[in-house]
């Protein structure tokens, strides 16, 4: 998802930064019944194309996005938008929510040279440490995803023209994207509950002639034609996790911002652990937006492997487009996780809360409501 312009919130956003550093110095019939909540989140793995633990009991990943980590320390003011404290955590956990993806920086978890210090490399890593752990112990699952990464890139749709990882790129690279995974995962390969989504949305066919050009591009990476800079393929990312002995669950989103899995299925990229899953993106004003683009699209894929909504939200401060997602999702049993938990301006953009006490936007009170319901219903099938 692409953000808000900076300047109608960074002010909010500084203030906010310095509070918390003086405070801190087939499988397409109804879905089965899945396990109650937990005080542990499950170490799941890829089955078909199910999510199920150790005991092979079906799980969703249900949850929010909590957006910060990829902006504020390559904009020099912070780590995170806004608190992630213990009661912050909690109150995502209280609207009954068991997953909570977390958007990162390459550049500041490396500890690049443009990056401040107090912001980057071993400050940053434990900043995000201390997060992952909050979200275990209040019994989520934590998604570390690759959000913003280095390349410059000033072609169709262009995010910005700088080289640093100041905005979303169409493709990863291959200066820094295989050794941030190298890193993350070495830092998670002993602790599987923690899941990996490679990259965030990949727009490779904004720049090549063609979708199947882009496509190759997303697999294998290399010079891709109107890409300036060197690209990371899936399957080099996958590969660079695998290498360290990580058998994390892993996550692979689509082209077209995420929207677009046609080719996921042709061009999946080959895992030897055998744990990977589709990620896929939708707002109500993608182009694969309708239930009929879903089963066309998206059915065939989620026939093979585990299929997650990576992102999911609407533009209009209501909630009606996302409930048409979610039913679909729930009819079929799959994951999706809401944009965003952060206090931003939902008439301008998918915001889930205006306060960090978990009060919902109008658009927010609909995921909300939606998972409490859920909860309860599945408390009940699975007592």
């Amino acid at each position: 998802m692409r953000h808000p312009p900076c300047p109608s919130r960074c002010l909010s956003r500084v203030l906010a930064a310095l509070t918390v550093v003086l405070l801190a110095a087939s499988g397409l019939t109804a879905a089965p019944a899945l396990a109650a909540p937990s005080a542990t989140p499950p170490v799941l793995r890829a089955q078909g194309n199910k999510l199920v633990d150790a005991q092979g009991t079906t799980h969703r990943l249900l949850g929010v996005n909590r957006s910060g980590g990829e902006f504020a320390c390559v904009q020099g003011w912070g780590i995170f938008d806004g608190p992630v404290d213990d009661a912050a955590v909690r109150a995502i956990a209280d609207w009954k929510a068991n997953t909570v993806r977390i958007p990162l920086n390459e550049e500041c978890w490396l500890g690049t040279a443009n990056i401040d210090p107090k912001y980057g490399g071993s400050n940053y890593r434990t900043a995000i440490d201390q997060l992952v752990r909050r979200v275990q112990n209040h019994g989520m699952t934590p998604i570390l995803e690759l959000h913003w990464s280095h390349g410059q890139y000033t072609g169709n749709s262009a995010g910005c023209a700088d080289v640093h990882a100041s905005c979303q790129k169409p493709m990863p690279n291959a200066r820094y994207t295989p050794a941030f995974w190298t890193s993350v995962a070495t830092a998670y390969k002993n602790d599987p509950e923690v899941v990996f989504d490679l990259f965030n949305e990949p727009y490779p066919e904004r720049a090549t002639p063609t979708t199947g050009q882009a496509w190759a591009c997303w697999r294998d990476g290399g010079t891709c034609q109107g890409i300036g800079y060197e690209v990371a393929g899936m399957q080099d990312l996958l590969d660079a996790v695998r290498a360290t002995g990580a058998k994390n669950l892993v996550l692979a989103a689509g082209i077209a911002y995420a929207n677009d899995l046609s080719g996921w299925v042709r061009h999946a990229p080959r895992d030897p652990a055998g744990n990977l899953a589709a990620a896929w993106h939708v707002y109500n004003f993608n182009a694969c937006s309708t239930e009929d683009c879903w089963n066309r699209t998206l059915a065939p894929v989620a026939a093979a492997v585990p299929l997650v909504a990576g992102e999911i939200g609407e533009n209009t401060c209501a909630h009606g487009f996302i409930d048409r997602v979610m039913k679909w999702f729930d009819d079929r049993g799959f994951s999706y996780l809401g944009w965003t938990w952060n206090t931003w301006d939902c008439s301008s953009g998918p915001a889930l809360i205006s306060s960090y006490d978990g009060t919902p936007t109008p658009f927010g009170s609909g995921l909300r409501d939606h998972l409490r319901a859920l909860d309860t219903r599945e408390e009940t099938t699975t007592s």
